[in-house]
C-alpha cells in the first residue's frame, strides 16, 4: 500500500522534483577513459604526466566530456596528449573506484608513429617493452597493462 502510494506520488511529481530527487539520492560518478596503446612491435605507450603522483608515468587517458562517448574520448585524449591517431580501440574492461567515485573504462588500442608530448599535461612519452616498463610505474598501472596484454 505504501509503495503504491509513493510510486503514484513520484510519477505525478513535476519533472524538476523527480530530477532533484534522483540527483540527491543516487551516487554520482566521474567517468574516465584510459588506453593501453600497443604498437606493431608490441611495445606499450606510456606518458610522463605533469600532475600524476609518483614517477608520473602512466597510460594515456582522461575524463569524458559531457555527452561524449568513451571511444571518442580515448581518441581525443590520445590526440591531445601525443598527436597520435588510433588505428583501433576496443574496451578491455571497466572498473569502479570508491574514492573518488569514478567509473574507469580501459581500452586496448593500436597506434603507430612518433610520440610528441603536447599540451601542458604531458612531460614526455615513449614506447616500452612490457617486460621493461619504467621504474616508478605504479602497481596499479602495471596491473592494467598486464591485464590488457594477457587478455588479447
Amino acid at each position: 500500500m505504501l509503495k503504491g502510494l509513493l510510486g503514484f506520488l513520484w510519477r505525478k511529481a513535476p519533472k524538476a522534483i523527480r530530477r532533484w530527487g534522483v540527483r540527491f539520492t543516487q551516487p554520482r560518478f566521474q567517468v574516465t577513459a584510459g588506453a593501453v596503446v600497443i604498437n606493431e612491435e608490441g611495445r606499450v605507450l606510456l606518458l610522463k604526466h605533469v600532475f600524476r603522483a609518483g614517477s608520473g608515468w602512466g597510460i594515456p587517458g582522461g575524463f569524458l566530456e559531457k555527452g561524449e562517448q568513451p571511444d571518442v574520448a580515448v581518441r581525443r585524449e590520445l590526440r591531445e596528449e601525443t598527436g597520435l591517431e588510433l588505428k583501433s580501440a576496443e574496451i578491455a574492461f571497466v572498473r569502479t573506484h570508491r574514492r573518488p567515485a569514478r567509473v574507469e573504462i580501459i581500452f586496448r588500442c593500436r597506434a603507430e608513429g612518433e610520440v610528441k608530448a603536447e599540451g601542458y599535461e604531458i612531460k614526455s612519452g615513449d614506447w616500452f617493452r612490457p617486460d621493461q616498463l619504467p621504474a616508478g610505474l605504479s602497481q596499479d598501472q602495471h596491473w592494467i597493462i598486464r591485464t590488457v596484454i594477457s587478455d588479447k
